[in-house]
Protein backbone atom coordinates (compact mmCIF):
# COMPACT_ATOMS: atom_id res chain seq x y z
CA UNK A 1 0.00 0.00 0.00
CA UNK A 2 1.25 3.48 -0.94
CA UNK A 3 1.79 5.92 1.90
CA UNK A 4 -0.46 8.94 1.95
CA UNK A 5 1.30 12.17 1.13
CA UNK A 6 -0.35 13.78 4.13
CA UNK A 7 1.42 11.43 6.55
CA UNK A 8 4.22 13.17 8.50
CA UNK A 9 7.71 12.51 7.22
CA UNK A 10 10.81 12.02 9.39
CA UNK A 11 13.25 14.92 9.33
CA UNK A 12 16.99 14.36 9.04
CA UNK A 13 17.44 15.46 12.67
CA UNK A 14 14.69 13.11 13.87
CA UNK A 15 16.23 10.25 11.89
CA UNK A 16 19.65 10.93 13.44
CA UNK A 17 18.15 10.96 16.93
CA UNK A 18 16.33 7.69 16.27
CA UNK A 19 19.36 5.96 14.82
CA UNK A 20 21.49 7.05 17.79
CA UNK A 21 19.61 4.46 19.82
CA UNK A 22 20.12 1.61 17.34
CA UNK A 23 22.99 -0.86 17.35
CA UNK A 24 25.37 -0.26 14.42
CA UNK A 25 25.82 -2.81 11.62
CA UNK A 26 28.27 -5.64 12.17
CA UNK A 27 31.86 -4.99 11.04
CA UNK A 28 34.02 -7.26 8.92
CA UNK A 29 34.99 -10.37 10.92
CA UNK A 30 38.48 -10.72 12.34
CA UNK A 31 40.89 -13.30 10.91
CA UNK A 32 41.34 -14.91 14.34
CA UNK A 33 39.05 -14.98 17.38
CA UNK A 34 39.65 -12.56 20.25
CA UNK A 35 37.90 -11.74 23.51
CA UNK A 36 36.06 -8.72 24.83
CA UNK A 37 37.93 -8.25 28.10
CA UNK A 38 35.36 -5.91 29.68
CA UNK A 39 31.64 -5.70 28.98
CA UNK A 40 28.40 -5.11 30.87
CA UNK A 41 25.86 -7.45 29.29
CA UNK A 42 23.26 -6.70 31.94
CA UNK A 43 23.40 -2.95 31.36
CA UNK A 44 23.57 -3.37 27.58
CA UNK A 45 20.40 -5.44 27.43
CA UNK A 46 18.46 -3.34 29.93
CA UNK A 47 19.43 0.04 28.43
CA UNK A 48 19.99 -0.67 24.73
CA UNK A 49 18.27 -3.95 23.96
CA UNK A 50 19.51 -7.09 22.25
CA UNK A 51 22.46 -6.65 19.84
CA UNK A 52 21.84 -7.93 16.35
CA UNK A 53 18.10 -8.12 16.83
CA UNK A 54 18.37 -11.60 18.33
CA UNK A 55 15.68 -13.35 20.36
CA UNK A 56 14.67 -11.35 23.42
CA UNK A 57 13.93 -14.52 25.38
CA UNK A 58 17.68 -15.20 25.72
CA UNK A 59 19.51 -11.90 25.22
CA UNK A 60 22.86 -13.17 26.51
CA UNK A 61 22.88 -16.03 23.99
CA UNK A 62 21.94 -13.55 21.26
CA UNK A 63 24.75 -11.16 22.24
CA UNK A 64 27.26 -14.02 22.29
CA UNK A 65 26.09 -15.30 18.91
CA UNK A 66 26.37 -11.96 17.10
CA UNK A 67 29.83 -11.40 18.63
CA UNK A 68 31.04 -14.89 17.73
CA UNK A 69 29.98 -14.33 14.12
CA UNK A 70 32.62 -11.58 13.75
CA UNK A 71 35.38 -13.36 15.68
CA UNK A 72 34.72 -12.28 19.28
CA UNK A 73 34.12 -15.65 20.88
CA UNK A 74 34.78 -14.91 24.58
CA UNK A 75 33.39 -12.23 26.88
CA UNK A 76 34.31 -11.03 30.36
CA UNK A 77 31.21 -9.78 32.15
CA UNK A 78 32.18 -7.15 34.73
CA UNK A 79 30.41 -6.38 38.01
CA UNK A 80 29.95 -2.89 39.45
CA UNK A 81 27.96 -3.68 42.60
CA UNK A 82 26.73 -6.72 44.52
CA UNK A 83 23.68 -7.29 42.32
CA UNK A 84 25.53 -7.05 38.98
CA UNK A 85 28.37 -9.16 40.34
CA UNK A 86 25.96 -11.89 41.36
CA UNK A 87 24.24 -11.67 37.96
CA UNK A 88 27.60 -11.96 36.20
CA UNK A 89 28.70 -14.95 38.23
CA UNK A 90 25.44 -16.73 37.39
CA UNK A 91 25.79 -15.80 33.70
CA UNK A 92 29.30 -17.23 33.63
CA UNK A 93 27.97 -20.51 35.04
CA UNK A 94 25.22 -20.61 32.42
CA UNK A 95 27.14 -19.59 29.26
CA UNK A 96 30.45 -21.22 28.26
CA UNK A 97 31.60 -18.11 26.34
CA UNK A 98 31.24 -15.86 29.41
CA UNK A 99 33.54 -15.41 32.41
CA UNK A 100 32.89 -12.93 35.20
CA UNK A 101 34.61 -10.43 37.42
CA UNK A 102 33.05 -9.12 40.63
CA UNK A 103 33.50 -5.87 42.53
CA UNK A 104 32.11 -2.63 43.85
CA UNK A 105 32.72 0.20 41.40
CA UNK A 106 34.78 2.99 42.99
CA UNK A 107 31.86 5.41 42.62
CA UNK A 108 29.59 2.89 44.34
CA UNK A 109 31.75 2.49 47.45
CA UNK A 110 31.07 5.92 49.03
CA UNK A 111 27.30 5.48 48.61
CA UNK A 112 27.00 2.21 50.51
CA UNK A 113 25.54 2.24 54.01
CA UNK A 114 27.65 -0.81 54.94
CA UNK A 115 30.79 -1.13 52.81
CA UNK A 116 32.15 -4.02 54.87
CA UNK A 117 29.03 -6.11 54.32
CA UNK A 118 29.10 -5.44 50.58
CA UNK A 119 32.77 -6.46 50.46
CA UNK A 120 31.90 -9.72 52.23
CA UNK A 121 29.34 -10.41 49.51
CA UNK A 122 31.96 -9.74 46.83
CA UNK A 123 34.43 -12.05 48.53
CA UNK A 124 31.88 -14.86 48.65
CA UNK A 125 31.38 -14.50 44.89
CA UNK A 126 35.15 -14.37 44.30
CA UNK A 127 35.42 -17.99 45.41
CA UNK A 128 33.32 -19.23 42.48
CA UNK A 129 35.28 -21.01 39.75
CA UNK A 130 34.07 -19.01 36.74
CA UNK A 131 34.65 -15.71 38.51
CA UNK A 132 38.16 -14.98 37.22
CA UNK A 133 38.72 -11.38 38.24
CA UNK A 134 38.11 -8.79 40.92
CA UNK A 135 36.87 -5.60 39.35
CA UNK A 136 36.07 -3.12 38.33
CA UNK A 137 37.63 -1.47 41.34
CA UNK A 138 40.02 1.44 41.71
CA UNK A 139 39.83 5.21 42.03
CA UNK A 140 37.67 7.78 40.24
CA UNK A 141 38.35 11.44 40.95
CA UNK A 142 36.09 12.61 38.11
CA UNK A 143 32.72 11.58 39.56
CA UNK A 144 33.59 11.32 43.26
CA UNK A 145 34.77 14.34 45.21
CA UNK A 146 37.09 14.65 48.19
CA UNK A 147 34.40 13.51 50.61
CA UNK A 148 34.19 10.06 49.01
CA UNK A 149 37.85 9.33 48.40
CA UNK A 150 38.57 7.66 51.74
CA UNK A 151 35.81 5.12 51.08
CA UNK A 152 37.08 4.59 47.54
CA UNK A 153 40.59 3.93 48.77
CA UNK A 154 39.45 1.57 51.51
CA UNK A 155 37.36 -0.35 48.98
CA UNK A 156 40.23 -0.50 46.48
CA UNK A 157 42.64 -1.83 49.09
CA UNK A 158 40.10 -4.46 50.15
CA UNK A 159 39.59 -5.59 46.54
CA UNK A 160 43.36 -5.90 46.05
CA UNK A 161 43.49 -8.18 49.08
CA UNK A 162 40.60 -10.31 47.75
CA UNK A 163 42.30 -10.66 44.36
CA UNK A 164 45.48 -11.88 46.03
CA UNK A 165 43.67 -14.28 48.39
CA UNK A 166 41.84 -15.96 45.53
CA UNK A 167 44.56 -15.59 42.90
CA UNK A 168 42.32 -13.64 40.52
CA UNK A 169 43.09 -10.87 38.06
CA UNK A 170 42.59 -7.34 39.40
CA UNK A 171 40.58 -5.18 36.97
CA UNK A 172 41.14 -1.48 37.65
CA UNK A 173 38.92 1.51 36.95
CA UNK A 174 41.17 4.58 36.94
CA UNK A 175 39.73 7.97 36.08
CA UNK A 176 41.88 11.04 36.73
CA UNK A 177 43.68 9.10 39.47
CA UNK A 178 46.79 7.62 37.85
CA UNK A 179 49.30 8.52 40.57
CA UNK A 180 47.02 7.35 43.39
CA UNK A 181 46.26 4.06 41.69
CA UNK A 182 49.97 3.30 41.39
CA UNK A 183 50.63 4.47 44.96
CA UNK A 184 48.00 2.15 46.40
CA UNK A 185 49.14 -0.80 44.27
CA UNK A 186 52.70 -0.22 45.46
CA UNK A 187 51.56 0.06 49.09
CA UNK A 188 49.50 -3.12 49.01
CA UNK A 189 51.57 -5.15 46.59
CA UNK A 190 49.85 -5.88 43.29
CA UNK A 191 48.38 -9.28 42.42
CA UNK A 192 50.12 -11.32 39.72
CA UNK A 193 47.69 -10.04 37.07
CA UNK A 194 46.59 -6.40 36.90
CA UNK A 195 44.41 -5.08 34.07
CA UNK A 196 44.01 -1.35 33.51
CA UNK A 197 40.47 -1.29 32.13
CA UNK A 198 39.69 1.33 29.46
CA UNK A 199 43.24 2.61 29.67
CA UNK A 200 43.06 6.40 29.76
CA UNK A 201 46.61 7.52 30.46
CA UNK A 202 49.32 9.06 28.34
CA UNK A 203 52.61 7.56 27.18
CA UNK A 204 54.37 8.27 30.49
CA UNK A 205 51.70 6.47 32.51
CA UNK A 206 51.68 3.62 30.00
CA UNK A 207 55.44 3.18 30.45
CA UNK A 208 54.98 2.94 34.22
CA UNK A 209 52.27 0.32 33.85
CA UNK A 210 54.23 -1.69 31.28
CA UNK A 211 57.32 -1.59 33.49
CA UNK A 212 55.29 -3.10 36.32
CA UNK A 213 54.01 -5.87 34.05
CA UNK A 214 50.41 -4.68 34.01
CA UNK A 215 48.04 -5.31 31.11
CA UNK A 216 46.58 -2.31 29.29
CA UNK A 217 43.06 -2.80 27.93
CA UNK A 218 42.03 -0.35 25.23
CA UNK A 219 38.40 0.51 24.48
CA UNK A 220 36.71 2.28 21.59
CA UNK A 221 38.13 5.57 22.86
CA UNK A 222 41.42 4.72 21.13
CA UNK A 223 39.64 5.19 17.79
CA UNK A 224 38.42 8.73 18.56
CA UNK A 225 39.99 11.49 16.49
CA UNK A 226 40.94 13.43 19.62
CA UNK A 227 42.70 10.47 21.28
CA UNK A 228 46.25 11.16 20.06
CA UNK A 229 47.79 10.69 23.52
CA UNK A 230 45.95 7.40 23.95
CA UNK A 231 47.25 6.10 20.63
CA UNK A 232 50.76 7.10 21.65
CA UNK A 233 50.30 5.00 24.80
CA UNK A 234 49.03 2.04 22.77
CA UNK A 235 51.94 2.31 20.32
CA UNK A 236 54.53 1.77 23.04
CA UNK A 237 52.70 -1.09 24.76
CA UNK A 238 54.13 -4.54 23.95
CA UNK A 239 51.57 -6.67 22.13
CA UNK A 240 51.70 -9.29 24.89
CA UNK A 241 50.49 -6.64 27.36
CA UNK A 242 47.58 -5.45 25.22
CA UNK A 243 43.92 -6.29 25.70
CA UNK A 244 40.85 -4.92 23.95
CA UNK A 245 37.39 -4.22 25.34
CA UNK A 246 34.08 -2.54 24.68
CA UNK A 247 32.94 -1.38 28.13
CA UNK A 248 29.56 -1.89 26.45
CA UNK A 249 27.11 -0.34 26.14
CA UNK A 250 29.43 2.68 26.36
CA UNK A 251 32.43 4.00 24.38
CA UNK A 252 31.35 2.81 20.95
CA UNK A 253 34.26 3.04 18.49
CA UNK A 254 34.40 5.30 15.46
CA UNK A 255 32.52 5.57 13.11
CA UNK A 256 29.57 4.74 15.37
CA UNK A 257 30.42 6.88 18.37
CA UNK A 258 27.28 7.81 20.30
CA UNK A 259 25.34 4.68 19.39
CA UNK A 260 25.02 1.63 21.68
CA UNK A 261 28.09 -0.55 21.95
CA UNK A 262 28.32 -4.35 22.19
CA UNK A 263 30.99 -7.02 21.95
CA UNK A 264 30.45 -7.58 18.21
CA UNK A 265 32.01 -4.15 17.54
CA UNK A 266 35.41 -5.18 18.96
CA UNK A 267 36.84 -5.69 15.42
CA UNK A 268 36.75 -1.92 14.85
CA UNK A 269 38.98 -1.32 17.87
CA UNK A 270 41.30 -4.21 17.05
CA UNK A 271 41.87 -2.92 13.52
CA UNK A 272 42.56 0.55 14.89
CA UNK A 273 45.11 -0.90 17.33
CA UNK A 274 46.77 -2.90 14.55
CA UNK A 275 47.26 0.31 12.59
CA UNK A 276 48.42 2.27 15.65
CA UNK A 277 50.94 -0.35 16.76
CA UNK A 278 52.08 -1.33 13.27
CA UNK A 279 51.24 -4.94 14.02
CA UNK A 280 49.91 -7.44 11.51
CA UNK A 281 46.19 -7.94 12.23
CA UNK A 282 46.45 -11.73 12.42
CA UNK A 283 49.41 -11.48 14.79
CA UNK A 284 47.65 -8.93 16.99
CA UNK A 285 44.52 -11.07 17.25
CA UNK A 286 46.60 -14.07 18.29
CA UNK A 287 48.45 -12.01 20.91
CA UNK A 288 45.25 -10.51 22.38
CA UNK A 289 43.68 -13.95 22.55
CA UNK A 290 46.69 -15.46 24.32
CA UNK A 291 46.89 -12.56 26.78
CA UNK A 292 43.20 -12.90 27.57
CA UNK A 293 43.62 -16.59 28.34
CA UNK A 294 46.66 -15.80 30.48
CA UNK A 295 44.81 -13.10 32.41
CA UNK A 296 41.51 -14.84 32.99
CA UNK A 297 42.32 -18.49 32.54
CA UNK A 298 40.79 -20.94 30.06
CA UNK A 299 37.13 -20.51 29.28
Amino acid sequence: MLSLMSEPTETRRERAARRAGEFPPAPEPLPRPVLDSHTHLDITVSEAGVPGGGPADDPVAAAVAVATAVGVDRLVQVGVDVASSRWGADAADAYPAVLATVALHPNEAPRLPDLDEALREIESLAARDRVRGIGETGMDFFRTGDEGRAAQEASFRAHIAIAKRYDKALVIHDRDAHADVLRILDDEGAPDTVVLHCFSGDAEFARECVRRGYLLSFAGTVTFASATALREAAALTPVDQLLVETDAPYLTPTPHRGRPNASYLIPLTVRSLAETTGTDLDELCAAISATGDRAFGPW
